[in-house]
């Protein structure tokens, strides 16, 4: 019933927000415990992402997809949370978040919308 309601589509681009969080990791400077801590939050979240939204494609009832989409939105604030930092605060160079950051907030945008969707 919810496999229907995400796209391979959808599906391969949380894998790539995943992916594009994995690269950034292995370039991020490891000689600053701020930027290792912040890093490692990072990965976690931002693989959560893809993991929440597979969830979500397997859910047995409207109520478990939305529940696995409120899950990816929270992963996926938390991501751009932490990418924020990395670039405000560590001095990671923007040319390495900014484009996570946007993918950010365009999937925390459709996963609000979905949810939405999915409750009415």
């Amino acid at each position: 019933m919810s496999r229907g309601r995400l796209s391979d589509e959808f599906r391969a681009r949380t894998k790539h927000f995943a992916a594009g969080v994995i690269r950034l990791y292995a370039k991020l400077p490891t000689g600053r415990e701020e930027v290792r801590v912040l890093g490692r939050q990072l990965l976690r979240s931002g693989t959560s992402v893809a993991a929440q939204v597979r969830e979500a494609s397997r859910a047995r009832s409207v109520e478990e997809f939305a529940s696995k989409l409120g899950g990816a939105l929270q992963e996926c604030d938390e991501s751009q949370l932490w990418l924020e930092l990395l670039r405000e605060e560590c001095g990671i160079d923007g040319s390495l978040t900014l484009a996570l950051e946007k993918e950010a907030s365009e999937l925390s945008a459709i996963f609000t919308a979905m949810i939405k969707r999915s409750s009415a």
